[in-house]
């Protein structure tokens, strides 16, 4: 049996926004203004931690990362629970995969505790209920260490389990894992980068091209192959 592994942030939720503003606010509380979004989309897909820690090598940050990533994520809790959309085609997907007894999980390099705030936010708490955070693991996207304890969770091979991604971190972790992967980039720019290439399916003009009917029948002939 095929199981389906969901990255969340800009794959199942558009939570990036959010993820941007609050890493923002952090940057500019220690002395450095003007954190654009072009440089915040360098690091989509790449969890939380690994990500303050390039920046605070960058830009020569004295505060430990440790409270910086608190600083962050008491932030990024903030605007998530104030509002967090699922993507609709995304949430409908994963509703059809629920119907058909599909094993499912949310592998993603959030804090566990801002995942759990989106999923309860947007109501899939009640679909997705094997979760794997970067905290839980030794390494970030891009090893493949989420994944591959998602899929000890589900009690799948990793041979037989998909994953669902938007960024190249994400699908280079998901081919480390020897897994499959969908791939829908959230910056559409980036669907030509390498990571993608080995994808099963790619929409390429990300979210807004995603069909959730595409999807189920794809993973239909994966799971027949």
């Amino acid at each position: 049996m095929i199981s389906v592994i969901f990255d969340l942030d800009g794959t199942l939720v558009d939570s990036e926004p959010n993820y941007y503003e609050s890493g923002r606010r952090t940057l500019e509380r220690h002395g450095v203004p003007d954190f654009t979004w072009e440089q915040h989309s360098r690091y989509i897909g790449i969890g939380t931690l690994e990500t303050l820690e390039i920046l605070r090598d960058q830009y020569a940050i004295q505060a430990p990362v440790e409270q910086l990533l608190a600083e962050q994520n008491a932030a990024y809790l903030e605007l998530a629970r104030a509002e967090t959309e699922a993507f609709p085609e995304m949430r409908k997907f994963v509703e059809r995969l629920h119907c058909d007894g599909t094993p499912m999980a949310v592998a993603s390099g959030s804090s566990r505790e801002a995942i759990d705030a989106v999923l309860a936010g947007t109501g899939l708490d009640a679909l997705l209920t094997t979760v794997v955070s970067a905290e839980e693991v030794a390494h970030g996207k891009p090893a493949p260490d989420v994944f591959l304890e998602a899929a000890r969770r589900l009690g799948a091979d990793p041979a037989d389990c998909v994953v669902i991604e938007d960024a190249a971190p994400g699908a280079q972790a998901a081919r480390a894992a020897g897994m499959g992967c969908l791939a829908v980039p959230y910056v559409s720019a980036t669907a030509d980068d390498p990571a993608f290439a080995t994808a099963g399916l790619l929409f390429r003009g990300g979210q807004p091209e995603f069909s959730a009917d595409t999807a189920y029948e794809w993973l239909g002939e994966h799971r027949a192959a």
